[in-house]
C-alpha cells in the first residue's frame, strides 16, 4: 500500500486548477489590438487563402466544422435530437438530426449551415473590437471541444482535432504579438470565407448537383425557390463580412 497516492492526486488537481486559472485569467483580460498594418496584413493573407484554390481546398476544411457546427447547434436549440456529425475529405459535412421533419426547427437547421461561418466570424470580430483576442482564441477551443463531441468518423476526429490543437498551441506557448495576429488571420479568414461556398453552392447548382443542398432542402420546406436562398445566404455572409470587417478595422467606440 502507497501513501503517496493521495499527495500525487492532489498535485495532479493543483496543477489542474493553476493550468485553467492561467488560461481563464488570459482569456478574460483585455489586451491593445495589433498595429493598423498588421490587422489589414492578416486580412490580405486570409483573403490570399480563400482566393488560392489550392490553399482553399484545405483551409475550406475550418469553415466546413462551423457549417456543421451551426447546424448542430440550431438543431439543438430547436428541440431536435443530434445523432452526430461527419467531416469528409473532400471538404463536406453531414449533421445528422432527429425530429419532426418538417417545420420551424427543419428550416433553421438547415438554414443555418451556410451562415453560420459568417456569423462565427462577426461574433469573433466582435470579440476583438473589446480587445479579447486571447478569450477569443480560447473560446474558439472549446467550441471545438464541443463539435468533437459530436463526430462520428475518423477523418472529421482527425480534423477537428489538428485545428483544436495548433489553437491550443498558439494560445498557450506563442508570444501576445503572435496570439493576437493568429487571432485577427482567423476572424478575418470566417467572415471572408463564408462568402465562397455559398458562390461554390450556385455553381454546383447550376451544373445539376445540388438537389441535396441545403438550399434546396429549404426549397422543398417552404416551397420557394432554392435561388432565393442562396441569395439569401449571400446577403447574410456579405453583410456579416462587411459588418465584421468595419468591426475590426473601424474606429473603436
Amino acid at each position: 500500500m502507497s501513501r503517496v497516492e493521495p499527495e500525487t492526486d492532489a498535485s495532479v488537481w493543483t496543477g489542474v486548477t493553476d493550468v485553467v486559472g492561467q488560461v481563464w485569467d488570459a482569456a478574460t483580460t483585455s489586451v491593445a489590438p495589433p498595429e493598423p498594418a498588421v490587422v489589414l496584413a492578416m486580412g490580405a493573407v486570409a483573403s490570399s487563402i480563400v482566393l488560392v484554390t489550392p490553399v482553399w481546398h484545405v483551409a475550406r476544411h475550418v469553415v466546413t466544422i462551423a457549417h456543421e457546427g451551426a447546424h448542430a447547434l440550431a438543431a439543438l436549440l430547436t428541440g431536435r435530437q443530434l445523432s452526430g456529425i461527419r467531416l469528409h475529405s473532400d471538404t463536406s459535412g453531414l449533421t445528422v438530426s432527429a425530429g419532426r421533419p418538417r417545420g420551424f426547427g427543419m428550416i433553421l437547421t438547415a438554414f443555418m449551415g451556410y451562415v453560420g461561418p459568417g456569423l462565427v466570424g462577426l461574433g469573433a470580430a466582435a470579440l476583438l473590437r473589446q480587445g479579447y483576442a486571447v478569450g477569443l482564441l480560447w473560446l474558439l477551443v472549446l467550441l471545438l471541444g464541443l463539435v468533437l463531441l459530436q463526430i462520428r468518423n475518423w477523418f472529421g476526429l482527425w480534423s477537428v482535432l489538428v485545428s483544436g490543437a495548433a489553437l491550443v498551441g498558439v494560445s498557450w506557448w506563442a508570444p501576445p504579438d503572435v496570439q493576437s495576429a493568429v487571432a485577427y488571420a482567423v476572424t478575418w479568414f470566417l467572415l471572408l470565407g463564408a462568402v465562397r461556398p455559398v458562390l461554390e453552392l450556385q455553381v454546383q447548382r447550376s451544373r445539376g448537383l445540388g438537389s441535396s443542398s441545403d438550399a434546396d432542402i429549404l426549397a422543398r420546406l417552404t416551397h420557394l425557390p432554392g435561388l432565393l436562398w442562396v441569395g439569401v445566404f449571400l446577403v447574410v455572409t456579405l453583410g456579416a463580412a462587411a459588418l465584421g470587417a468595419w468591426w475590426i478595422v473601424g474606429p473603436a467606440t
